[in-house]
């Protein structure tokens, strides 16, 4: 993947100043970053640059494989100082990494290139009593930005609830401040993770990342809420979004997360129906959680699940999880799970319920002579007791394949 992420929030005067003092004490090129390893701040060159560095001074962010390779190392766990390995087919030299915490927050990464890993104790010393000072100040600044955004983030958290009144309180909150605009069109998507061996503050870093570079885009204007394990992305249009547009701008948020988070946060998106304004952006919001359940239930969505396009799941997906078992599966298909030759046969009775009956197009999918097909569609009608003639029998089968479907996930994969 090569794919440039978007720089992170330029850094302030103070943190600026900061920098170049550490650096003109070192005389060493000095880099802040976010805890993402996405650029905040450079100090002036002094000659020991390497391709990495260059290319980040030149376009202000890293590439991904960089970005993914120093996480890899584990910084973002780091409680001390330490050396982080080079890589020549990266272009990439050693560097010394401090991780920047202040009041159990990770703030970022201070680094300094170190070729030959040789600094002294002297140079240390400095780099330490300057982070210190570094972190202090960014957390003074994150504290007061926040400070900023928590309203915004309660008022959008609102306007998506249950509660008719709050959205209705929120909504014109959102107008008096300027938030948003109440154009024609709503969408809302939903990125949702797993449990990671990242920190919390490092999941919660990541998702604002990804989808802060989609509050303004060439089509949409938008605003992000986060909690604990998911962020949504609220948009509004005057035209309707273009369903390809929000499948590419889907596919750039996964390939983001992938590079941030380690594997086990496996995400999913979850994009739901396009609604009408600020007022029905609540129907959205629910569209995509249900769309975002389908992503992490149904390998076929690929993580990206597009309300308009979940058809049965849309309505086999609003049952709680405690309801979505085994005991949904009509009987007749759990005693062709449980017959000799049900894989087989499961696999014919779902290519030929896809191809709605047809024995030819079922034929030519399974690549099976016509004939072979038939005594495996008797052999389906005589184990189950149903007629595939019946449009009712073919509906329960479709739907129990379908919760079937659903079920695996769990690591059900018999549901007999």
């Amino acid at each position: 993947m090569d794919e440039r992420l978007e720089r992170a929030r330029m850094g302030s005067d103070a943190l600026r100043e900061l920098i170049e003092e550490l650096a003109e004490r070192l005389r060493r090129s000095v880099v802040l970053d976010d805890p993402l390893i996405r650029l905040i701040l450079s100090s002036r060159h002094f000659e020991d640059a390497d391709p990495v560095r260059i290319r980040g001074l030149l376009q202000g962010r890293a590439d991904s494989e960089v970005i993914r390779y120093i996480l890899d190392q584990g910084v973002a766990q780091w409680t001390k100082p330490g050396y982080i390995e080079g890589r020549d087919d990266l272009g990439l030299l050693p560097r010394y990494c401090v991780p920047l915490w202040e009041r159990g927050h990770l703030l970022g990464m201070l680094m300094v290139v170190s070729a030959d890993k040789n600094l002294t104790v002297e140079e240390t010393g400095a780099i330490d009593k300057s982070a210190q000072l570094i972190a202090a100040q960014m957390y003074a600044e994150r504290v007061a930005a926040e400070a900023e955004e928590s309203g915004a983030e309660e008022s959008l958290r609102a306007l998506l609830d249950t509660s008719a009144a709050a959205r209705g309180a929120a909504r014109e909150q959102i107008l008096d401040t300027g938030l948003l605009p109440d154009t024609a069109h709503a969408v809302v998507s939903v990125l949702q993770v797993a449990r990671s061996h990242e920190p919390p503050g490092q999941v919660e870093t990541a998702l604002r990342a990804a989808l802060e570079r989609f509050k303004r885009t060439r089509w949409a204007q938008g605003a992000v809420a986060l909690t604990t394990d998911r962020a949504i992305l609220l948009q509004v249009s005057e035209e309707p979004p273009d369903p390809r547009e929000l499948k590419a701008q889907a596919r750039r948020i996964m390939e983001a997360l992938d590079t941030y988070l380690d594997a086990a946060a496996a995400p999913v998106l979850g994009i739901g129906g396009v609604q009408s304004g600020l007022s029905d952006a609540w129907v959205s919001c629910k569209q995509a959680l249900v769309a975002a359940r389908a992503a992490r239930r149904t390998p076929r969505f690929e993580r990206v699940g597009d309300w308009e396009e979940l058809r049965e799941y849309a309505v086999l997906l609003q049952l709680p999880d405690h309801a979505l078992n085994a005991s949904l599966l009509p009987r007749p298909l759990r005693t062709l799970l449980a017959a000799d030759g049900a894989p087989r046969l499961e696999e014919t009775l779902r290519v030929f319920l896809e191809h709605a009956g047809s024995v030819p197009r079922t034929a030519e999918a399974l690549q099976i002579h016509r004939t072979s097909l038939y005594y495996r569609l008797r052999q389906i009608q005589e184990i189950t007791g149903l007629d595939l003639d019946s449009g009712a029998d073919r509906l329960a089968l479709h739907l129990g394949l379908r919760v079937r479907d659903l079920l695996r996930t769990d690591g059900d994969d018999t549901a007999h």
